[in-house]
C-alpha cells in the first residue's frame, strides 16, 4: 500500500468520527424539541383548564409519586403561575392566561430555534459524508493504480 492509502484511511477515520459527533449532536437537539413539546402541552393544558374550571370544580391533584387526592377549587379568581426560576405568583385568571400565552411563544420560538440547529447539523453531516465518499473513491483509485503498477 503506497504511504497516500494510509492517510486517506486517517482522513476516512476522522471523517467518520466527526460525522458519529453530528449524529450524536443530532439526537441531542431532537430529544430536547420532544421535551419542548412535552412542556408546551403542560401549558396547553393549564391553558384549557383555566377556560373551563370554576369555583366549585372538582379537580384531581397531583401528590406526587403518581398519587392524586380530588379537591374542590375554593377560587377561580386568583391563580398561582410558576414564573421561572423556582418563583411563582399568585394573579387574577386572566394575567395567568397571558403568561401562559407568553411561555407558549417563548416554547413555540425554542422549537424553532433547535429545528434550524438540526436542520443546519443535518447539512453538516451530508456534506462530511460526501466527503467521506470522495476519500473513500480516491483511496481505491490509488490501491488499483499500485496494484496496476505493482503488476508491471
Amino acid at each position: 500500500m503506497s504511504l497516500g492509502g494510509g492517510g486517506g484511511q486517517q482522513q476516512l477515520q476522522q471523517l467518520s468520527q466527526e460525522i458519529q459527533a453530528l449524529e450524536e449532536e443530532k439526537e441531542e437537539l431532537e430529544e430536547e424539541v420532544e421535551e419542548l413539546e412535552a412542556e408546551k402541552v403542560e401549558v396547553d393544558e393549564a391553558q384549557e383548564a383555566l377556560e373551563v374550571l370554576e369555583t366549585g370544580s372538582t379537580v384531581q391533584v397531583p401528590l406526587g409519586g403518581d398519587a392524586y387526592v380530588r379537591a374542590e377549587v375554593q377560587d377561580m379568581d386568583e391563580v398561582v403561575v410558576s414564573l421561572g426560576g423556582g418563583y411563582a405568583a399568585e394573579q387574577e385568571a386572566d394575567d395567568a392566561a397571558d403568561v401562559l400565552d407568553e411561555k407558549r411563544e417563548a416554547l413555540d420560538e425554542r422549537i424553532e430555534d433547535v429545528r434550524s440547529e438540526i436542520a443546519e447539523v443535518e447539512e453538516e453531516q451530508e456534506a462530511l459524508e460526501q466527503q467521506a465518499q470522495q476519500a473513500q473513491q480516491q483511496m481505491m483509485q490509488q490501491q488499483m493504480q499500485a496494484q496496476q503498477q505493482d503488476g508491471e
